[in-house]
């Protein structure tokens, strides 16, 4: 997809031999000969453009001319590039004396030499040609770039499609050289040919130096461009690389050997003793787009019942299939024979893994020997099952199972090992290891023998020896490892096991379990599995014993969980019911622990979106309570309330903040009817109509419709209407004198009420409040009330004295009254009126002071009785009241 523009320039040097002013030419019955590189033109030419080096692939430079255009017919061809200028191509002295020696009759060897070169210059232009958009791509190894600007069209989007396919069972290896792109533009690059479209890379996560892999042949990459110019670039250098198969699966009591994984290798699948291959053993690796496995990995299943076992080395027995499936089976009854033959010298050792069976209906003989007329080395109903094994008399072992139980499942496994009179027999310790000194267990072998975590060593020695050449065994036999039930644990790390893990626990139980910490830690219990009855218990104390705080009561199966302690110790305490009468088999429980640092708080909790959590505590300490809230217009989903439980764990996860899409039910119209469209919730747009019953009329809108908004909830555009009866208004009855209503209209519907008020100084008298009753037309109950002066007995008082004065016999009366009071009146006040004209003429300077004194403090205004027409004072200074009279 790389096209280069170069110019080829070739000089060609002929060389004419002459001798003085004359050219000399050879014989004509010499024939020409020509130099081992020279060659026509055009061979130099085609030459010239094979070369890869000359293209500029090649760094190496050469200081010899005579390489600078590659030799036709050699295997790798050279050439230096020498820009600016010419590539020039002469015959070298020596090689021109090498020229002249080829024909030693020349006249060269006489004459002076001249030497006259002619140069031709020759340029080859290739045109500059874009990389395309679009390209199909087959080759093993190339370079996927970027479409030049000229290739492309101005018009947006630009899409470009570039497809690679090598051959099948290969696949392509991309490694990113360069890539500059914008948010605008984006590169995919897709793998096909397997199950289906598979995304091997994209702009996102691509980087400059990053190999990319496909699984299959077959790769497109896709290059999209939004920008109407400066298309971003990215530059893709690939190879085809050998495809494999995956490694096959080994099948579960046994193994698969292979020989190659590439297309043509094969894998050999086999079981264990005791079990067969179900399936083909050998599968071929196909080459193919995606290479394959020809067969599916096979299964390895259990010999059904008994069999023969010839050049026993170390396997297993187990227990046969039910008697259902069997087909050695005869009706509930089960018999199986297993004959199991080392090689000659050797002996055979049979340890029993695990045997549980009914002791009367079930039953396993051993014999040493390759019949069953044999003498037994077991019996199941006369002999207690041997810890250290049996060993064999010669090289055979002979077993007999007989089972007529269908109330407890049939369950055995028996290890058996040969070896020869010189070594011990392999030990074997299940739920532990060991390390031996000899890996062939020779005389003179110590073993050493260590338990798993959360089983402890019991029934035997932690090391053994093999002892005796006569006959070779072990001084004692392989220890047990057993999980216990209670004990004391003062570790930083351990395990806790249900009693008798793997096997299920018996009932009646009642075990405790110890943890001791450092006082400056904490005991993080991890309970990966938890399967008990509904009648068992596990409680988990938080301190040294059983009168601790509960911090964990569980019963039944529970997923994965995790318990932190309060302080430095913890206890367990495990129950079994002993009168359990539907006792059946349970897995039990499998519990890690380990020392961590102190944390007395809960963990804390992701913010919830479009909400606001408050909380009772500056930390989750325990018994802090966290209470979410929502925002105007959002619904909480979950619990709002959270608590820090004792264990450090929430009582439940957060809730969430929903956005509200429906408003709340208007409500039904009473003595009417309503119709929501549509008819499912009152969502976002939905339109509620209302409609009123005979007799009834609207009293609001008839419709209301939901609207959204932004913040808060969805509102209905208005209320929701009334029904009312049907009947004519009644009138305003007028506002009385002196008085008034409470909401003045000029009309008020049926049923509706009016009430009235006086103002000050005056007394309602009528009905205060009366009501609009429907008819046709509509009246007032009663009539409106009047306003009354609230003095009014005062005035009836006040006008009977004014009749009484206008009687005619009291008016004569009142006249003769009159006269005697007035006539002693004016006959007083002109006498003093002489007297004052007296004095006034003839003492006048003498006594004017003195009378004027004298009347001046005659007149006081103790006498005055006149009542002032103001009630209310106008000056008020403490207890002191003034008042201005008027006479």
């Amino acid at each position: 997809m790389v096209s280069k523009s170069f110019t080829v320039v070739l000089s060609v040097t002929i060389i004419h031999l002459v001798s003085g002013m004359t050219f000399m030419t050879p014989e004509s019955d010499t024939p020409p000969t020509s130099t081992p590189d020279t060659y026509p033109l055009g061979d130099l030419i085609h030459a010239a453009l094979r070369s890869k080096e000359y293209l500029g692939e090649s760094s190496g430079t050469t200081t010899n001319p005579t390489q600078a255009v590659p030799g036709l017919g050699r295997a790798e061809s050279t050439a230096t590039v020498i820009s600016p200028g010419l590539l020039t191509t002469a015959l070298s002295s020596s090689a021109a004396s090498h020229t002249g020696a080829r024909n030693p009759m020349s006249p060269l060897s006489i004459e002076e030499e001249t030497t006259t070169t002619l140069i031709t210059t020759t340029t080859i232009t290739t045109m500059h040609v874009p990389v395309q958009c679009n390209a199909t791509l087959s080759a093993m190894d190339d370079l996927v770039e970027s479409p030049d600007a000229a290739s492309t069209s101005s018009f947006s989007p630009l899409e470009c499609t570039y497809s690679i396919t090598v051959y099948a069972g290969y696949g392509v290896e991309m490694q990113v050289k360069k890539v500059n792109l914008s948010k605008k533009e984006s590169l995919t690059i897709m793998g096909y040919g397997g199950l289906g479209p598979e995304l091997l890379a994209n702009e996102t996560l691509m980087r400059e130096g990053q190999v990319i892999r496909s699984t299959s042949n077959q790769v497109y990459i896709h290059y999209r461009s939004l920008q109407q110019t400066n298309h971003g670039v990215f530059s893709l250098h690939y190879q085809a690389y050998l495809l494999s198969c995956p490694f096959p699966l080994s099948a579960e009591s046994g193994g698969v050997t292979v020989t190659d994984i590439h297309p043509g290798g094969q894998a050999h699948f086999h079981c264990d003793p005791g079990f067969q291959v179900r399936g083909h053993e050998m599968a071929t690796c196909v080459n193919a787009t995606v290479p394959r496995w020809s067969t599916p990995e096979p299964q390895c299943v259990a010999v059904s019942c008994g069999g023969w076992i010839r050049n026993a080395t170390v396997g297993r027995i187990l227990s046969p299939p039910p008697p259902s499936v069997s087909n050695h089976s005869n009706g509930s009854n089960l018999s199986c024979h297993w004959l199991i033959e080392a090689k000659e010298g050797h002996r055979l050792h049979l340890h029993f893994e695990r045997i549980a069976f009914d002791e009367n209906d079930d039953k396993l003989i051993v014999r040493s020997s390759n019949s069953s007329l044999s003498s037994s080395l077991f019996d199941s109903d006369l002999d207690d099952v041997p810890e250290r094994g049996l060993l064999s008399e010669g090289s055979t072992l002979y077993l007999e199972l007989t089972a007529d139980s269908s109330s407890i499942p049939l369950l055995f496994s028996l290890r058996y090992e040969a070896f020869d009179d010189e070594h011990c027999w392999e030990p074997y310790m299940p739920h532990g290891n060991f390390s031996s000194s000899d890996i062939s267990y020779q005389l003179g072998t110590t073993v050493t023998f260590a338990c798993s975590p959360g089983f402890v060593m019991e029934q035997g020695s932690g090391t053994i020896e093999c002892i005796d050449p006569s006959n070779p065994h072990w001084n004692d036999s392989e220890p047990m490892c057993k999980a216990q039930c209670g004990g004391g644990l003062t570790e930083a790390s351990g395990t806790i096991l249900s009693p008798d893990w793997p096997q299920s626990y018996s009932k009646g139980l009642d075990c405790v379990w110890q943890i001791h910490g450092n006082e400056e830690k904490r005991i993080e219990l991890d309970i990966q599995i938890l399967n008990i009855r509904h009648t068992d218990v596990l409680t988990i104390f938080d301190g040294q014993d059983l009168m601790s705080n509960v911090i964990g009561q569980y019963v039944r199966s529970r997923e994965r969980f995790q318990v932190v302690s309060g302080g430095s110790e913890v206890t367990l305490q495990f129950q079994s019911d002993p009168d359990d009468s539907t006792f059946i088999s349970s897995q039990g429980f499998v519990i890690h622990y380990r020392e961590v640092e102190p944390n007395d708080t809960c963990p804390t909790l992701p913010r919830i979106e479009f909400g606001w959590v408050t909380s009772s505590h500056s930390s989750n300490v325990r018994g802090s309570v966290l209470t979410y809230q929502c925002q105007p217009g959002y619904d909480i989903s979950g619990s709002d309330i959270v608590t820090c439980q004792w264990d450090l764990s929430w009582s439940s996860s957060p809730p969430t903040c929903t956005k509200v899409q429906q408003c709340p039910d208007p409500g039904e119209v009473v003595n009417g009817a309503r119709s929501v469209r549509p008819e499912t919730g009152f969502a976002v747009g939905t339109l509620v109509r209302f409609s009123c019953n005979q007799g009834y009329q609207l009293e609001g809108p008839s419709q209301i419709s939901c609207h959204g908004r932004d913040t808060g909830t969805p509102k209905w555009s208005d209320r929701s209407p009334k029904c009312v009866l049907k009947y004519d208004p009644c009138p305003n009855p007028g506002v009385p004198d002196n008085g008034y209503q409470t909401l003045y209209k000029h009309s008020y519907q049926a049923g509706e009420t009016l009430r009235f008020f006086c103002y000050e100084g005056y007394e309602l008298i009528g009905e205060v409040i009366i009501s609009c009753v429907p008819g046709h037309p509509s009246q007032w109950n009663n009539p409106p009330p009047f306003c009354k002066v609230a003095y009014e007995e005062l005035l009836d008082d006040h006008n009977l004295e004014v009749s009484q004065s206008l009687d005619p016999s009291h008016q004569i009366l009142s006249e003769n009254i009159a006269l005697a009071i007035i006539l002693p009146i004016i006959l007083v006040i002109l006498l003093i009126g002489g007297i004052y004209m007296y004095y006034s003429n003839v003492c006048r300077l003498e006594w004017k002071p003195l009378f004027w004194k004298s009347l001046s403090h005659t007149h006081s205004y103790s006498p005055i009785t006149v009542e002032s027409d103001f009630n209310n004072p106008l000056y008020e200074a403490g207890d002191t009241r003034e008042y201005e009279v008027s006479i």
